[in-house]
Formats: structure tokens, sequence, C-alpha cells
């Protein structure tokens, strides 16, 4: 007998702070591909923004408080396993320790303009399935970015979506 796979959600960030805006794509995406959990994976850094004044304890904290009501999202920080803080070293081990399952990496548009920019990023395309979040004003640069170009659209879901048009800069800045 084949067991189906279960399908598990990654959203990456430095979650400085978490907000509305990650909480609906997750819902959505849950919804949408029939997720059975979304991971949101803190990162003590983003390796293409300056380091976060906020306490990566406290961002955990936090984001499992804004998340309690939310069963479906587990918040956890990965880089005490993996030693590292590039996606694909987190894909690459959560491979390894989640058995037959399928991930699903969520990103905002913005993340696909500079994807082509990371660690393995084909190699990533490769190993799960890409859920793309459009994000105002990214989506133009997004659709010509060389990683849409070049990525299997079976692989790469582009998703139209009105979310709360809120980022963590923009909350800090408050």
């Amino acid at each position: 007998m084949i067991r189906k796979k279960k399908k598990i959600g990654i959203l990456g960030g430095t979650f400085d702070p978490s907000h509305l805006g990650h909480l609906k794509i997750s819902k959505e995406a849950k919804k949408k591909f029939k997720l059975v959990k979304i991971i949101w994976a803190i990162t003590r850094k983003n390796p293409f923004k300056k380091i976060s004044n906020t306490k990566i304890q406290e961002r955990i904290k936090a984001s499992k408080k804004f998340t309690k009501k939310y069963k479906f999202i587990q918040v956890n920080y990965f880089e005490k396993y993996t030693k590292s803080n590039k996606t694909y070293d987190l894909i690459n081990y959560l491979k390894k320790k989640l058995v037959n399952t399928e991930l699903y990496l969520i990103l905002g548009a913005d993340n696909l303009v500079t994807f082509h920019k990371w660690k393995k990023w084909k190699d990533i395309s490769k190993m799960c399935n890409i859920i793309v979040f459009n994000r105002y004003p990214y989506k133009s640069k997004a659709l010509k970015s060389l990683a849409f170009k070049q990525i299997d659209k079976q692989k790469l879901k582009f998703i139209h979506f009105k979310k709360v048009n809120i980022s963590s800069s923009q909350l800090r800045k408050i």
C-alpha cells in the first residue's frame, strides 16, 4: 500500500515582527494546497539584510504567541541543527527528518526577484514546490525574474493574492 505524502509548507524569515501578512499567506497556502502544517522557520539573520535588533528568542516567543490559536502553524528555529541560515540547508535537513512528506516553500514575490542569488536555488526548486505570493509592488519584477523564467512551472506557482499590504520593515518604523 502506498501512503499519501503529507504536504508541509515552510515560510522562512526573521519575523521581526511577525504580522497579519505572514498569517494570511499561511492560511491561504494551507487552504489552496491542502497543507497539513506550515512551519515558520525563523532565522537569526536574512543573508540579504542587516541583522535584526530583536533577539531571536524574543522573535520566536512573539511568533508563537501570535499564532497560538492556529494549530497548523509551528514556529521553529532550525539553525541550531543546520548550522546555517541558508534555505537550501533547511530544506535538505527537513527532507531527511520528515519522511513521506512533500515540502512547499512559501515566498513573497520580492523574494523571487532575488531567488537566483540564493545558495543552490536551482536545487531548491527541484527539492520542493515553491509557492510565490504576489506582493506589491514586486509582481512585474518577479514575473520577469531569472528564477521565474527558469524554474519548472510544475514546481512553481505564482498566487495572485490581495493580502494585507504591510511588511515587518514598515512595522519596525512605527
